[in-house]
């Protein structure tokens, strides 16, 4: 469809932290720094790996607890270096079909609601069926790209 895309990702490892009681955007911040320290050497191998992207957030209706994580590098997908961090595990999502909203700029927590809501919507209205409680956050860019940004929203489909 124009305004948003069906995906289907193959099942695959995520490393994540759940930051609890905060806004999101702080959330983000702490769970970026938390996973980032992970990639530079915090794990059982001291081993560099990749920043990878998308960076997502789950977010779930009426709950303070964020899920941010970093897609594992297809070098370390078998075998990713356990964490060092107790708050940092890794995590394997299981293939799904994900209804996706792409949007550009700089995205805020509010921003990315605003899609979410939108994305909700017109799948409600054609008759879509979607995982509703919850939905990821994804972003795909540095702090530091100013311009050509890519930011996505993601629903579950039942």
């Amino acid at each position: 469809a124009k305004d948003y895309e069906l995906r289907q990702y193959e099942t695959a490892k995520w490393v994540s932290t759940v930051i609890r009681g905060e806004t999101q955007k702080e959330a983000m911040r702490q769970g970026f720094w938390k996973l980032f320290h992970y990639i530079q050497g915090k794990n059982e191998k001291e081993m560099k790996i990749d920043m990878t992207v998308p960076v997502t957030c789950l977010v779930k209706s009426g709950c303070t607890d964020f899920k941010i994580s970093f897609f594992m590098p297809f070098e370390h997908q078998d075998s990713p270096p356990q964490p060092t961090d107790s708050d940092v595990f890794i995590e394997e999502r299981k293939g799904a079909a994900i209804f996706v909203r792409s949007f550009g700029g700089f995205a805020t927590p509010e921003k990315y609601t605003e899609e979410a809501e939108v994305l909700a919507r017109i799948l409600r209205n054609r008759g879509q069926p979607f995982h509703e409680d919850f939905f990821y956050t994804a972003g795909y860019d540095s702090p530091f790209k100013l311009f050509n940004r890519h930011n996505e929203v993601w629903y579950f489909k039942k």
